[in-house]
């Protein structure tokens, strides 16, 4: 008697082991999706790009454009001008310096928007006393702005969007004074690279390691430190000083702080 009952009990254990081995995964599914359709959900995603450009910091935005303003590698044909990560292929040497032919990718200051950000980057260095209070607001007819990229061509998607103003040398007679006369300026967020401008200042006005760290806390960069190996046969003024930031990797960014006697020109510069 005991050994019918046990057998029984065994096959029914048998029997339901079975029922859920066949209907257990559909009932279990089917509760999952109760839970889940009809509803938005969102999950975060690593990419190793955003756009076409990496997002780089200060020091290795402006290594880059250095870099590439000294070699001024300038592809020959018309498609290499172009600024999107396919075409970057044609391009040559290890920086180039390019034309963006396609205009702001909606990531970029626009032309219409380039003057008034570069006022408000003139008012800025004048509060942080990198420029003097005479230098005069830029204007759209006596300028010129031109939108170009400056690229890694080995790492292409390491490149900085940058534009280039420069006061427009087809007026005649136009007066210098207090007047910017060329600036870089980074295309998305306005900060200004490199300047040349000229004013009533002279050298001797001029503290060179003041002007150089709040450009440096302007720009967001790490601390500047002294060039020590320098070559004065590099410059065509003796009043100059140079000084070194961290750029990528080993490498370091050379930025020049100097001025042109006679006509009261002060300039920052990152290339050579």
């Amino acid at each position: 008697m005991k050994k019918n009952a046990l057998n029984l009990a065994l096959l029914a254990l048998t029997a339901a082991a079975v029922a859920v081995s066949i209907w257990g995964p559909e009932q279990i599914t089917r509760y999952k999706d109760k839970d889940i359709l009809g509803q938005i959900r969102t999950q975060e995603e690593e990419t190793g790009a955003e756009g076409y450009r990496y997002q780089l910091n200060r020091n290795e935005k402006l290594y880059i454009l250095s870099q590439c303003l000294n070699s001024q590698s300038v592809p020959g044909t018309e498609q290499s001008l172009r600024t999107r990560e396919p075409e970057y292929q044609d391009l040559t040497g290890t920086y180039a310096f390019v034309v963006n032919h396609n205009g702001p990718s909606g990531q970029e200051i626009t032309d219409e928007e380039i003057y008034a950000t570069v006022n408000e980057g003139i008012d800025t260095l004048k509060e942080l006393k990198i420029l003097p209070d005479s230098v005069k607001e830029v204007q759209a007819g006596s300028y010129t702005a031109t939108l170009y990229s400056a690229i890694d061509v080995p790492e292409p998607r390491n490149n900085v969007a940058v534009w280039k103003l420069s006061l427009a040398g087809s007026i005649q007679n136009v007066n210098k004074e207090n007047r910017l006369i060329d600036a870089y300026i980074d295309a998305d967020d306005g900060k200004i690279y490199e300047f040349y401008v000229r004013s009533q200042l002279k050298w001797e006005d001029i503290d060179t390691d003041v002007l150089v760290e709040q450009w440096a806390s302007y720009m967001g960069l790490t601390e500047p430190q002294e060039y020590e190996n320098d070559n004065p046969l590099l410059e065509t003024t003796p009043y100059y000083k140079k000084y070194v930031f961290e750029g990528m990797g080993e490498d370091r960014t050379v930025v020049t702080v100097g001025f042109y006697d006679g006509i009261q020109e002060l300039f920052l510069k990152i290339s050579k």
